[in-house]
């Protein structure tokens, strides 16, 4: 394993340390015990490294580094979803009185019977859909921002055009020297050009039967959110990491150096860093991942990759012996790497030959997310009776915002 020799500015918690006071139980305990499972992992994985050193069979050894391994993925799991339930609770906290009660309510009876009141009228459409109620609307996008790991990371805008371009300054103003009397020709003015970010249609289709929806004391508004919640993010989540466009948001591995959107952006493309290794991450790769980064956007740069990178990740030391990777230990925290948090990313690849694995920086300025305003709903009791389709639709967009605040680390020599 390739180590460094450079000592790394580590903003996260050096020693194994668990303030667990005001912690839920379930949390506490997680907590506690991904403690012990990381501290049995640095044991074994440096008796691991020194039987490969003295040339002795190590089979055994790497069969118990990759089991407390497993079992610490398992863990950061749970504290993960622990998170999301507080930073949830949190969220939507306390009563909120709701700005439209009167259209609310004619949703939520349309939802339960087809039946159409005067005050439904105003989000009804010739094709029969209906644009839903604004805290509707807020409380998907709300969910979505804990499920989907981009959207929770990146900037993200509405706005009520079916297209939205941005203008980047290229800059290009002239100036010269001149003497009190001398004449001031006219110097060259800043140039412009714009970048469009088009919006995808993404939709869900939830069902249930209409027996349900009458006699059921359930939340129907509660039920179709959380089915739109799961579809809506996992379809993001692609999109905004791969996307090409066509159809959906151009996604951040797009704008690489040598991606299909390379050349697209104004400003370049997102530079990417070597590994140091053909096939593998190196300690130095991702120190020179770091100060890759301009100190501009470093203050609240991340790293994003999934979790079998993320295992990879975590057996990377720096120069002094210490792990690069060091667990969350205070809820609401994610796991750092060389002191940065890391957002846990399932469509990112894994490590291989020319892959990117990583990327890191501030994605709140890189990455820019447009909704469209309003989802929409049509009810649909005559398609597959039984059974009531609740056939949902949002337009998303999505694209480089900046491609200086981010860089990709390449797996290559």
């Amino acid at each position: 394993m390739q180590q460094s020799n450079i000592i790394i500015r580590r903003r996260g918690i050096m020693g194994v340390r668990a303030d667990t006071g005001s912690m839920p139980p379930e949390l506490r305990q997680s907590v506690e015990a991904m403690n012990k499972a990381f501290s049995d992992f640095k044991a074994e994985h440096t008796k691991q490294l020194d039987d490969i050193r003295k040339g002795l069979p190590s089979a055994d050894q790497t069969a118990k580094v990759e089991a407390i391994s497993a079992s610490m993925d398992k863990l950061q799991k749970e504290i993960a979803e622990a998170h999301t339930k507080i930073a949830a609770s949190q969220m939507n906290a306390g009563e909120k009185k709701l700005r439209d009660a009167e259209y609310t309510g004619a949703f939520q009876s349309h939802m339960r019977s087809g039946e159409i009141q005067a005050s439904l009228s105003k989000g009804s459409a010739e094709d029969g859909g209906y644009t839903t109620p604004v805290e509707w609307d807020r409380t998907i996008t709300d969910k979505l921002v804990l499920v989907s790991p981009i959207r929770a990371i990146a900037s993200v805008m509405s706005t009520s055009k079916a297209g939205f371009s941005k203008l980047f300054n290229m800059h290009g103003t002239g100036s010269g020297w001149v003497g009190e009397a001398d004449a001031r020709p006219e110097t060259n003015s800043p140039k412009l050009k714009p970048l469009t970010f088009s919006h995808g249609e993404i939709y869900a289709n939830p069902s249930a039967t209409q027996q349900l929806l009458d006699d059921s004391e359930i939340d129907i508004e509660q039920w179709l959110a959380t089915e739109i919640e799961t579809e809506f993010a996992k379809q993001e989540g692609v999109a905004f990491v791969s996307g090409d466009g066509n159809k959906k948001p151009m996604g951040l591995l797009t704008y690489v150096t040598g991606g299909a959107n390379a050349a697209v952006h104004p400003l370049g493309a997102i530079a990417l860093i070597n590994s140091g290794s053909a096939a593998a991450l190196t300690s130095d790769g991702i120190i020179d991942l770091i100060y890759g980064l301009s100190s501009a956007f470093a203050g609240n740069a991340r790293f994003i990759m999934n979790r079998n990178t993320q295992g990879a990740a975590r057996k990377l030391k720096d120069g002094q012996g210490n792990y690069l990777w060091q667990p969350s230990y205070v809820a609401g925290q994610p796991a750092t790497l060389a002191g940065y948090p890391i957002t846990e990313v399932p469509d990112m690849p894994n490590v291989a030959a020319n892959a990117v694995p990583i990327m890191f920086g501030d994605f709140k300025q890189g990455y820019q997310i447009i909704d469209r305003i309003g989802i929409r709903v049509l009810r649909d009791p005559y398609t597959n009776k039984p059974y009531v389709q609740f056939y949902t639709t949002k337009r998303v967009g999505g694209g480089l915002l900046n491609p200086e605040t981010l860089k990709g680390l390449k797996v290559s020599a």
